[in-house]
């Protein structure tokens, strides 16, 4: 934190774009004080509390694969800060929607989904597993037909707004999210691949909604859930 302090805000200074601050500890206590700190900073305007990462003192387990550990962690950082809430929920869940309701019931004010899936490679050659740490996050278009997925069961389950992720790389995976009931998108692994990446989508959005002739996109969201 007194690196991103030091380093970070200098940064970001120079930019208008409003900087929304993904955060990840190991303890409940390390969530509240980055929070409680980084709110008296005008350059931040808002949280996304990364809650996939291990929870050392309840046993190794992950803050969002477990209901009342989300709400828990949510409740707590809530308390610290007027900021806009975020929570980025694990897919590694068997009903994410759980954990949807829990945060929005902990005060979030918006969830993003989904996370990296559990995933691994093995080195035929040398017999063992490739990552050092046996097992690794999956991101980009191998993700995508999850993703969606979960953001369609939780748009029906919560009322907050759904910034949906994972394997957006085009301007049709991005309206896919939208009609599914996602209020807002972002691109992570598309990036590494092509900078360009989420240039190309708002164009290829423009595009479609001209021919379309849809005026405001706010209009498609969730779309594709009438009727079901």
């Amino acid at each position: 934190m007194e690196c991103f302090i030091r380093e970070g805000l200098p940064f970001v200074r120079e930019y208008e774009t409003p900087v929304i601050v993904n955060v990840v500890g190991k303890t409940i206590e390390e969530y509240v004080r980055v929070a409680e700190v980084l709110s008296d900073y005008p350059e931040v305007a808002a949280f996304e509390l990364n809650i996939s990462c291990p929870n050392v003192k309840e046993g190794g387990i992950a803050f969002g694969t477990d209901p009342e550990m989300a709400y828990r962690i949510t409740k707590a950082v809530r308390t610290v800060t007027r900021h806009p809430l975020i929570v980025k929920l694990s897919p590694n869940v068997t009903d994410i929607t759980l954990i949807a309701r829990k945060v929005e019931e902990a005060g979030a004010d918006a969830v993003s989904l989904i996370n990296t899936l559990l995933g691994m490679a093995i080195d035929i050659r040398k017999r063992r597993p490739v990552l050092g740490n046996l097992v690794g996050g999956l991101s980009g278009p191998a993700v995508k037909p999850v993703a969606l997925r979960m953001v369609w069961q939780v748009y029906r389950k919560v009322s907050i707004p759904i910034i949906g992720m994972g394997g957006i790389v085009t301007a049709a995976d991005a309206l896919e999210f939208i009609m599914a009931g996602a209020t807002a998108v972002a691109v992570g692994t598309g990036n590494f691949k092509d900078p360009t990446t989420v240039s190309r989508i708002i164009e290829g959005i423009e595009e479609f909604l001209g021919e379309e002739k849809i005026f405001d996109i706010t209009q498609l969201r969730g779309i594709a859930q009438q009727g079901f």
